[in-house]
């Protein structure tokens, strides 16, 4: 029996004013998502353990089936997986971002996490030309990413009481409170600022009024981890299907083949159809995919209300309905869980630690329990996971 994930990154939400007390989920025309919550299991879990950060590495590890109480030990690690990059024992991993500081009256603010939300092309000439400020530092290897997102790696480093913020956590923030505690990271965030200044990237962005590449910004440390392969878990293949650098190296950690497919780029535009064509195709020879679309939790950081509802529409309907079409055309069993990992409220631009709704179906399940997926209905249903890491345990002893 073929096992399907579809994960709207950070769909869940607060009631909005603007939208009459509702949450973008119970406003957005869903109608696929909402035929799972008729036909199967409803309820909500709980994706982040107490006393972890809100994060998508926390809340992807806990639908994956890893505990992080068991196996976390920073997001950095994971994002090196997935571009090839193996710690040694004395590695210390790092996610950087570019960003856009903006200057104010009180000094520096965090005026775009994403730095505009700059192409991969561009992101790649910064950081190789930043790999001129770390070559005055024999223990620091830079290594560039996907958009904004790109990895350093420090060998012997030694700050057990380190604090680094999440970037996306501080949007239209002053920086001083936030800024890490480690006066060496600090260091290279002031030397790149410099190198950054008047880069022919910037300048050709500034001209065409796009938000410039200010500031690197580390967070996300800590060491390589190691989690078991679903096949020597469960005894199952996976694939893993996603834009982002920490969902592959979720699934790589997790034994599944990664499928980059073109045009897949963790924002609106993303090429929704072609993730889950590449979805179905997979499971000619797999037993188990992945599909995580970030669009949602990237509007959310961004406070764009109509762009969430948006990304929640093209994800129900170009992603869970495509799948949802092309199974029950090829007529095999097979059972779905559809999610987000954590909420990324509109009001608040960041993650939070909230329970979300999930909905296990399979293709046999013919119910009709007049449920819509939403937080709201999700409460109603009156299923609560504590452990969210055994909602892949019960998917798969969904028949």
């Amino acid at each position: 029996m073929k096992s399907i994930i579809l994960l709207g990154d950070g769909m869940a939400d607060e009631p909005i004013g603007e939208l009459g007390g509702k949450t973008p989920l119970e406003v957005a025309r869903t109608p696929f998502m909402d035929a799972l919550a008729s036909r199967g299991e409803l309820g909500m879990a709980r994706t982040v353990k107490p006393g972890f950060p809100p994060g998508s590495d926390v809340a992807n590890m806990t639908v994956l089936g890893i505990d992080p109480g068991r196996y976390y030990t920073g997001r950095a690690p994971i994002e090196a997986m997935s571009i090839g990059v193996t710690l040694g024992e004395d590695d210390t991993a790092f996610r950087i971002n570019l960003v856009s500081l903006a200057e104010g009256d009180e000094g520096l603010s965090m005026g775009d996490y994403s730095a505009g939300h700059i192409s991969t092309a561009e992101a790649r000439e910064l950081i190789s030309d930043l790999q001129g400020i770390v070559e005055g530092y024999p223990n620091i290897r830079v290594y560039p990413g996907v958009e904004y997102r790109h990895l350093m790696v420090i060998n012997g480093y030694d700050c057990p009481d380190l604090r680094a913020t999440p970037p996306h956590d501080i949007t239209g923030k002053g920086i001083a409170p936030y800024l890490p505690s480690d006066p060496l990271l600090r260091e290279l965030m002031e030397k790149s600022r410099e190198m950054l200044r008047d880069h022919p990237v910037n300048v050709a962005r500034r001209k065409a009024g796009k938000k410039e590449a200010t500031s690197i910004w580390p967070w996300g440390h800590g060491k390589g981890m190691k989690v078991p392969t679903l096949e020597a878990e469960y005894g199952i293949t996976g694939s893993m299907i996603s834009a982002v650098d920490l969902l592959k190296g979720l699934g790589l950690l997790r034994g599944m083949e990664v499928i980059n497919v073109p045009g897949a780029t963790g924002w609106i535009d993303t090429d929704y159809e072609g993730k889950a064509r590449a979805a179905v195709s997979s499971l000619s020879s797999r037993d188990l995919v992945f599909v995580h679309v970030e669009a949602p939790d990237e509007s959310g950081h961004g406070g764009l209300l109509k762009e969430k509802i948006r990304a929640i529409e093209d994800f129900d309907e170009k992603v869970v309905g495509h799948v949802l079409r092309a199974m029950e055309e090829k007529g095999g069993p097979f059972r779905i869980l559809c999610m987000p990992d954590h909420p990324t409220p509109i009001a608040r631009k960041t993650h939070t630690a909230e329970p979300v709704p999930f909905v296990i179906c399979s293709s046999s399940d013919q119910g009709r329990t007049g449920f819509a997926f939403s937080e709201k209905e999700a409460v109603r249903a009156g299923l609560f996971i504590e452990e969210g890491h055994t909602l892949l345990a019960r998917l798969l002893a969904r028949t």
